[in-house]
């Protein structure tokens, strides 16, 4: 039986709206709205949706960099919600992030050197020599040079700024990293090496990914399960395979649907949806995706759909599929 390495139980990320001259709180914005989900170790778990849906926010609450608002999350059946910031910076070892944008996420006025070094300082691994090998090691290990360490972030190109991004994330030999739209930034070419990239250092070091992106191509080919999130919530969750060959819920059949494939020849329905996202600082009553739904019943703008297992191991919140309603 595979271990269960991440739990995340009904989390909650909303952030408040303040207004007027004493600035009260005045509303909130449901970034990420009661979600629950598990990963399992060693396997690709995916969170995809549209700009906007929480998948990012998701990721950095799940590390608090995002405080979560409520909700439970468990890493190797340790609580981390309520942990000190002595204690959490000790999980954080085992825990890292790969940010979006490479040249954001690294400091400019630091060396390669510097920046991957800073991890090793921080938890206290090996001394200064040993530190420094160590740096060379795994510069040598995602594809680059020992002579790029005493360069600067602006002196490289965007796919070896992720590569340098990848390997700070590895300097302290973490069991999960949580890539949000590791490739979303990069040329196509590029793309496709670092997802290799990826996978090659998921077979050496063992690992366990949390990949969030957008584009669903890409999911396809790296995620084993896969999460579909639409306005802060999970509509379906499924392994990979299953989604992409018999997707149920209306939404992630339009998001399929969008997909380009390199096939003149070949005929596919694609689904528009009309109108856009509604705002999560308003979020519609019933069903968040009934404004959108092509399949809309009077139900689902009254009451929100139950998360349910439809078939084995595929989960859909979704009214027509709800097994406990007469439709």
């Amino acid at each position: 039986m595979t271990k269960t390495l991440l739990e995340v139980e009904k989390m909650k990320k909303y952030f408040p709206i303040n207004g007027g001259i004493l600035g009260r709180k005045i509303g909130e914005v449901k970034a990420v709205d009661d979600v629950s989900f598990s990963v399992f170790e060693g396997e690709t778990f995916g969170l995809v949706g549209e700009s906007g849906c929480g998948k990012s926010t998701t990721g950095r609450t799940l590390l608090r960099l995002h405080e979560p608002t409520d909700g439970k999350v468990k890493f190797n059946n340790q609580e981390l919600t309520n942990l000190s910031l002595s204690e959490l910076r000790t999980v954080r070892r085992d825990v890292q992030m790969i940010f979006q944008d490479p040249f954001a996420s690294l400091n400019p006025r630091q060396t390669v050197e510097k920046i991957l070094e800073e991890p090793l300082i921080v938890h206290k691994i090996g001394t200064p020599k040993e530190r420094k090998q160590m740096v060379i090691e795994m510069l040598e290990t995602v594809g680059l040079s020992s002579y790029h360490a005493k360069r600067y972030p602006h002196q490289f190109s965007g796919g070896q700024r992720q590569r340098i991004g990848i390997a700070r994330a590895l300097m302290t030999k973490p069991k999960l990293i949580i890539a949000d739209e590791p490739v979303s930034a990069l040329d196509v070419s590029i793309q496709s090496q670092i997802l290799n990239l990826l996978d090659d250092l998921q077979k050496a070091f063992s690992l366990t990914y949390i990949f969030i992106a957008h584009d669903l191509g890409v999911v396809r080919h790296i995620c084993d399960r896969v999460a579909v999130m639409y306005l802060g919530k999970i509509v379906e969750l499924s392994n990979s395979e299953k989604l992409y060959k018999k997707p149920l819920h209306p939404y992630t059949e339009a998001l399929l649907s969008s997909v380009p494939i390199p096939d003149p020849t070949y005929e596919r329905e694609h689904i528009e949806l009309s109108g856009e996202m509604p705002s999560p600082s308003n979020p519609p009553k019933g069903c968040s995706f009934h404004t959108r739904c092509p399949h809309s019943m009077d139900i689902c703008k009254t009451v929100q759909p139950e998360f349910e297992e439809i078939e084995q191991d595929h989960y859909v919140a979704c009214h027509l599929y709800n097994k406990n309603e007469q439709l």
